[in-house]
């Protein structure tokens, strides 16, 4: 009976995941007197919301968002109980992850009933209230509002858990009324740690401001400020943190002995090994049992573990200083960020350096893209070829490590803008230019590409390639990379050439699984182990539909085209071309990564090196990190179980070591916002 229940709530929920989303000409519109807010970045205006209340007095709300391509098209209608907590909602259209369809009830028996395109289920609503899943990002108003009238008690939440917000300092802002003062606020229980936003003067709900900022229509200019001030406000959080953390308790010498050694640079794994670690670096290794503890090391029996290099994500946008604690909690002690902007990334390098936060150690490239309404988010953005070469010089004044160009640039300031970064010593990588294909950006001077899809575009008709800068960039390869024929004439060609010039490929093949592959109907692989330690808000929000189809294809469709990058994968390995692991996301999926790598013909060992060796070297750091050796900093970390065997026994960190300091990975994970260990 409870299989056929099971079977049944399946197969309802995937029925739910293949309906049609709405289409926007049948969205809500907006009247022109409702509220007006921007969706906003430094490289321009990216969308907008409306809110306002209909004849009937319930509120609406409408979204419409394009950010490169990938579009965001939904509307929300919401019915006030007496008792101020909606009672009624239903959401309707599409975004990047699929259908938005959502509905949420509450019965006359005081349950709430709620459906999504992944989850649907009933509770008893009374002291509680429901977190939709999806929706307008302007709806979470109410919520606001219904977090500050609870005080510190905070909410319940349904499906499940708690959330609550603290007020704090309050600045003035310009806008078209004349200065307004606004009230910076976190809020917890919807994400892995403390979320900034800003307040009026009444405490109701006045804006967002990040990389992406969500502010009335006319106030986009203070979205810089007030990043400012809330980035302050979070690194002073973790501050503490970092401090009871690097203490010198925490750098005494430490010797691991009788453990598994993964040596990345043979790629092979060593049993029975001994290492001392001291004064930050590795001071000794040797057979287990030879070597002797120093008075007063912490001795750790390294029986049944294995002992990596740290691993490195090769592919994480930083900028979020809590993200970075728990990229250490996962094992992460290195990270190169392609794409960061300067202030930003300045600032964490100052703080790490000081002391004062708690970060793996990172290389950081800056995207530089042309002036378009499709500019990436955080460019500096160009208007010609000399600017772009202006663009490549302010990057090394300020010192930092690469230059990432976009899909929007034009394909004639390449190779100028290239050759000007190499002059200067500055790796060149990025996305491949609308129009060109990936042998084109490594003929003008790419040292590396990032994402597989832009691998796969070397296959694609030339009206995607045309089109790179748009959604096309994942609907092209997603349509046809299910037909492409990998070991062709032409694709080997491709790959020899790519092996020849040394180029390097960050494929993210995990950003690609979960849209590609996803249905509703279950967690992606890259997000599984983390659901039951992480907040009930996250978790969920990793189950989605996938990426919309089109074409009259099929999930099964796009599932062979993610296939066939997989399969490119092994194919650039084979042929001698260099693969380094990167995520684009939280950096929990790294693992998953590495996993893919096998499953494209990798061995183990390779795939742990694309993660450990191989960014070391891509990086020019490869004589002080990446490889455990004598003399090399001790960025290490210990993990339980047997990783020759078993390369997902990397998520079970026991012990970080970084910089030499002797880190828990228990109470990393706490720190972070993790509950516990990973399956």
């Amino acid at each position: 009976m409870r299989r056929t229940i099971l079977a049944s709530l399946l197969a309802a929920i995937s029925s739910i995941a293949m309906a049609a989303p709405t289409p926007k000409e049948q969205l809500l519109t907006a009247p022109s007197d409702a509220r007006h807010f921007t969706i906003s970045s430094t490289a321009g205006n990216h969308g907008d919301i409306w809110s306002w209340t209909p004849a009937d007095g319930q509120v609406a709300y409408r979204m419409s968002m394009s950010l490169r391509g990938w579009v965001t098209e939904t509307d929300e209608v919401m019915k006030i109980g007496a008792d101020g907590r909606p009672s009624n909602i239903v959401i309707r259209g599409f975004t990047d992850q699929g259908d938005a369809a959502e509905t949420f009830s509450v019965g006359a028996d005081g349950v709430g009933r709620w459906k999504t395109v992944i989850d649907q289920g009933a509770a008893p609503y009374a002291g509680r209230r429901y977190n939709t899943y999806g929706g307008p990002w302007l709806a979470g108003e109410k919520d606001i509002e219904a977090l500050v009238a609870a005080g510190d008690k905070g909410i319940d939440l349904l499906p499940t858990g708690h959330a609550s917000i603290s007020i704090g300092q309050s600045v003035q802002i310009d806008g078209p009324q004349g200065p307004k003062t606004v009230k910076l606020a976190f809020i917890k229980g919807y994400g892995f740690s403390p979320s900034p936003m800003w307040l009026d003067q009444d405490d109701r709900f006045f804006g967002n401001a990040g990389v992406i900022s969500l502010l009335p229509a006319g106030y986009e200019k203070n979205g810089p400020k007030l990043k400012d001030i809330q980035d302050a406000a979070t690194a002073a959080m973790v501050r503490d943190v970092a401090h009871r953390f690097l203490s010198p308790a925490n750098r005494t010498p430490t010797l691991i002995d009788h453990v598994l050694l993964f040596d990345s640079v043979a790629g092979t794994y060593l049993p029975d090994r001994a290492v001392l670690i001291a004064d930050g670096k590795v001071a000794k290794v040797g057979a287990g049992g030879s070597i002797k503890a120093p008075v007063g090391a912490t001795l750790i029996d390294g029986r049944g573990k294995t002992l990596s290099p740290g691993l490195w994500d090769a592919h994480q946008h930083v900028g979020d200083d809590w993200n970075l604690l728990q990229n250490l909690a996962t094992g992460m002690t290195n990270y190169r960020s392609p794409g960061s902007m300067i202030d930003e990334a300045l600032s964490i390098q100052k703080r790490r350096a000081a002391g004062d936060l708690l970060a793996p150690d990172g290389k950081i490239s800056v995207i530089i893209d042309r002036k378009d309404p499709l500019a990436a988010q955080g460019a500096l953005t160009v208007s010609s070829a000399a600017e772009a070469v202006a663009a490549v010089d302010k990057i090394k004044a300020a010192g930092l490590w690469g230059a990432k160009f976009y899909t929007s640039m034009d394909p004639a300031w390449i190779a100028p803008a290239a050759a000007e970064a190499h002059k200067l010593g500055l790796h060149v990588h990025g996305h491949v230019p609308a129009g060109m294909r990936p042998l084109d950006a490594v003929r003008a001077g790419y040292d590396e590409i990032t994402h597989i899809n832009f691998i796969m575009m070397q296959a694609m008709p030339q009206d995607v390639v045309d089109k790179a800068n748009t959604a096309a960039r994942l609907e092209g390869p997603a349509r046809y990379g299910k037909d492409v024929d990998l070991d062709s004439p032409q694709m080997k060609a491709f790959y020899a050439e790519l092996a020849k010039r040394g180029t390097i490929i960050d494929p993210t093949l995990t950003v690609w699984e979960p849209l590609m592959t996803s249905d509703g109907t279950a967690i992606s692989p890259e997000y599984a182990p983390f659901a039951d330690i992480a907040p009930p808000s996250v978790a969920r929000s990793w189950k989605i539909g996938g990426y919309p189809l089109v074409a009259g294809l099929t999930r099964d469709d796009y599932r062979k085209s993610f296939d066939k990058m997989v399969g490119l994968v092994g194919r650039l390995h084979a042929a001698g071309v260099r693969i380094v692991a990167g995520t684009d996301g939280y950096g929990l999926e790294l693992v998953r990564e590495l996993e893919l790598y096998e499953q494209a013909g990798l061995t183990n060992a390779q795939a742990l090196q694309t993660a450990t060796i191989v960014p070391a070297r891509m990086t020019g750091l490869a004589d002080s990190i990446g490889s455990i050796a004598p003399g090399k900093k001790a960025d290490i970390i210990l993990v339980d179980g047997d990783v020759s065997k078993d390369i997902t026994r990397l998520r079970q960190v026991d012990t970080v070591f970084l910089d030499g300091y002797r880190l828990d990975g228990d109470a990393l994970r706490r720190a972070s916002g993790l509950s516990g260990m990973p399956k």
